[in-house]
């Protein structure tokens, strides 16, 4: 009966597990004899070659089944994240690894009331102000250059055609290689934390102006109250000389026109104390080393009381009462964090023989005061006969005297 065979040889069909799967044979109708050697060898080299092909079609399969099942799993993601984007307040943003702008969630285009769409690619710059842009652009720069996480403060337009300031951010989303594959950034309005900071910088500055008359009204004071009572000059020119200092180191640190100060335009720590030794002598007398950070409104009252009763101290008793003398001045920091500790040398040289006091002067007491009040840390004073030698030790967190290290 058909299919009338006469003739079979057949080679296995296994998986990569042994399984068997089927055979792979040749026939004919009429008897044969049994294949030689070389007809075996080649039937089994085909036999191979098929179950290549069909584990090669099985991986594309599965491959393909995969890839869709991955589009479906990007999809999903793609909505999820949209939809999280939209819920939030905040305007979002992402961009491909080149930084072209895709991608802006509902809040952005409610805040600047743009048509969807319009902004896509490199034309969001065109939402910021015109001063603000450059700017902008070189961070943005930067960032795609670099990897460096994106953050600027910058007015942008809103739909009412007015400038609000805002808060642009972005991060990159690597793969698992370290390259970057996309960027995701978020704009927050400031525009009223702005304003705010904005007042209350005019009334410190308005404050700190007030202070600086109040400084010079009491000297003023000081100087008539004398005048009428000869006998309390020596003592009044003292006090007078104190509260001047005080005046010329808040001077130094209080804000000016813009919110800048002057020790944002100066030298910090160098510049004060500069400025409080200027009338014995500036750095002709007085030398400093150590570091220069800067200082705050809080550290100039106690950094002129210390370093101007010192300096005081030295101009009628020490180094600084002849010629020749000269002051050293050194500090270090030490450690990290709150445990790092600041370390202070005042060390007199060249003036006249130096012996201890019998009692403690108003300035002494001073001094002492000052320390207790603003530093939690020790100091020791020593007369030595070549000159007199100050050292204080404290913890940086305690002392107040250097802030942004």
């Amino acid at each position: 009966g058909a299919p009338h065979i006469r003739f079979y040889a057949g080679a296995p069909l296994g998986g990569g597990d042994g399984e068997p799967l089927g055979a792979l044979c040749v026939i004919d109708t009429v008897p044969r004899d049994d294949l030689t050697p070389l007809q075996r060898q080649g039937l089994s080299l085909l036999a191979r070659q098929v179950m290549v092909e069909l584990e090669g079609r099985r991986r594309d399969r599965d491959v393909i089944a995969q890839q869709r099942l991955d589009a479906a799993a990007v999809a999903d993601s793609d909505r999820m994240f949209r939809t999280l984007a939209d819920t939030m307040p905040q305007m979002v943003w992402s961009t491909q690894p080149d930084g072209y702008h895709d991608y802006y969630n509902a809040r952005w285009y409610e805040n600047t009331g743009v048509p969807a769409g319009s902004t896509d690619g490199d034309a969001w710059n065109g939402m910021f102000h015109v001063d603000d842009q450059p700017k902008a652009w070189e961070k943005w720069r930067h960032s795609l250059a670099s990897g460096d996480p994106y953050e600027i403060e910058y007015r942008l337009r809103h739909r009412d055609g007015l400038y609000r300031w805002t808060l642009g951010r972005a991060l990159p989303i690597r793969d698992a290689q370290g390259q970057i594959i996309r960027w995701i950034g978020t704009c927050t309005e400031i525009h009223e934390q702005k304003l705010m900071l904005e007042e209350r910088e005019m009334i410190a500055h308005e404050l700190s102006h007030r202070i600086k008359n109040i400084f010079s009204v009491i000297a003023g004071l000081i100087g008539l109250s004398a005048r009428e009572r000869p006998g309390m000059q020596e003592g009044a020119d003292d006090l007078r000389d104190r509260i001047l200092a005080l005046g010329r180191a808040h001077d130094f640190v209080r804000t000016h026109g813009g919110g800048v100060s002057m020790a944002e335009e100066q030298a910090s720590l160098h510049g004060v104390l500069e400025e409080i030794f200027a009338p014995y002598g500036g750095r002709e007398r007085l030398q400093l080393s150590g570091e220069n950070p800067p200082i705050d409104d809080r550290s100039a009252t106690p950094l002129a009381l210390l370093f101007h009763e010192l300096a005081t101290n030295a101009a009628k008793y020490g180094a600084l009462s002849n010629e020749t003398g000269h002051v050293t001045l050194a500090w270090s920091i030490n450690g990290d964090g709150d445990d790092a500790k600041l370390a202070v040398c005042w060390r007199e040289e060249g003036g006249p023989p130096v012996t201890p006091p019998q009692r403690k002067g108003f300035g002494s007491v001073l001094i002492e005061r000052s320390l207790r009040s603003y530093f939690s840390g020790k100091a020791a004073t020593a007369y030595r006969p070549e000159g007199l030698v100050f050292e204080l030790e404290a913890r940086l967190g305690d002392a107040a005297i250097v802030t942004g290290k």
